[in-house]
């Protein structure tokens, strides 16, 4: 007599699709069922959306933890600035306006996205190639009377920044990451703080600049402090015009224009300390007749700071395909570089502007 078990019957129809029977004893257990079609991105686009997520709070956390002044310097803005806001308002807002709290997140942040941003501001530093012309013109900033240094030095600064300004702007590419700091719909004493980190490495070839130049790193480090710190008084919320100023140093009502939603502001006044470098190259603009009313940006920009800081880098792919296909990512690199420089070369060819906003005609 055969002892062998004759293998079992097969299931019937109505739990092929559905709950399986018990396997018999010593038979193999089925294998999961396959993934549903595209359950895998999404899957993938869940998990990248919460890792953003725990990478921003991450920020913030880390941010207090190297530096808790974060915690102080917050309060201090708030004691010094909002009272001017609401004493002298530009536009009535209430204070708790919408995306305020992105704004004080990104505050509260700072310090870890610009230690993050710091590797990536000394390659930018190195390859803007800002230190030729620096050391280029050393021998006459050596000969400057040394009462005089300081304003040659803040004026070389505010060139350098102000192209540097310019193609984040106008070229494509940069813009992407400067769009964030243009994202916000209201100017206040918190709004400058919204800036991508890698935004903030438009200092880098300004900073070595002057560096080369002969100037020391202790009066370019104040520089840019100064820069930064002026900022927030430039964004704030009051309405002071201060007309007597405008072809001398920047003002709130110059720096609101430049970031203004309306015809003609936009692609404007890039200087960060003096004018002069606007009337010069034809990007000037302050109308006598109206105000700033509308800020922001046309283009789609995420709410949320997470989402904020993945935006510049959409489309760009895994920076990781270099080490599968090397010779094809020199050439994309090749011609990256070349389509970068086109449009530095554009923005500093197009037409210049009066103050009124309009184009004027170049005659040869």
């Amino acid at each position: 007599m055969n002892s062998t078990l004759a293998p079992p019957p097969p299931p019937p129809p109505f739990l092929s699709a559905g709950r399986q029977p018990t396997p018999a004893p010593g038979a193999q257990p089925p294998g999961p069922p396959p993934p549903p079609l595209g359950s895998g991105p999404r899957r993938f686009a869940r998990f990248a959306r919460f890792f953003s997520l725990l990478v921003a709070a991450g920020l913030i956390v880390a941010s207090v933890l190297m530096d808790a002044g974060a915690l102080f310097v917050i309060p201090i803005l708030f004691v010094l600035v909002v009272p001017f806001e609401k004493l002298f308002p530009r536009h009535k807002q209430p204070l708790r306006r919408p995306l305020a709290w992105l704004d004080v997140s990104y505050a509260m942040a700072s310090t870890a996205l610009n230690a993050l941003a710091i590797p990536v501001a000394v390659v930018v530093a190195v390859i803007s190639l800002a230190w030729l012309p620096g050391l280029a013109i050393s021998p006459l900033v050596g000969m400057i009377p040394g009462g005089l240094a300081p304003f040659v030095g803040i004026a070389l600064f505010d060139l350098a920044i102000y192209w540097t300004h310019r193609w984040y702007h106008e070229v494509p590419f940069l813009w992407r990451f400067h769009a964030i700091h243009h994202s916000t719909e209201h100017l206040d004493w918190v709004s400058g703080f919204r800036n991508h980190p890698l935004d903030g490495t438009l200092l880098a070839p300004a900073f070595v600049f002057l560096l080369a130049a002969g100037f020391s790193p202790e009066f370019t480090g104040v520089l840019a402090v100064v820069q930064i710190v002026l900022g927030i008084f430039l964004h704030a919320n009051v309405r002071w015009r201060l007309r007597l100023l405008h072809r001398l140093v920047i003002t709130p009502e110059f720096h609101h224009w430049h970031h203004a939603n309306e015809p003609g502001a936009i692609n404007s006044n890039y200087s960060v300390f003096l004018p002069l470098w606007d009337t010069l190259f034809g990007t000037y603009f302050m109308p006598k007749d109206r105000r700033p009313q509308r800020y922001g940006v046309s283009e789609h920009i995420p709410s949320g700071m997470a989402a904020q800081l993945r935006h510049p880098f959409r489309g760009i792919g895994n920076p990781l395909r270099v080490l599968r296909h090397p010779r094809r990512s020199v050439c994309s690199c090749a011609r990256f570089t070349r389509s970068l420089l086109r449009d530095m070369w554009r923005s500093a060819r197009r037409p210049r502007r009066n103050a009124e906003g309009h184009y004027q005609v170049r005659r040869i």
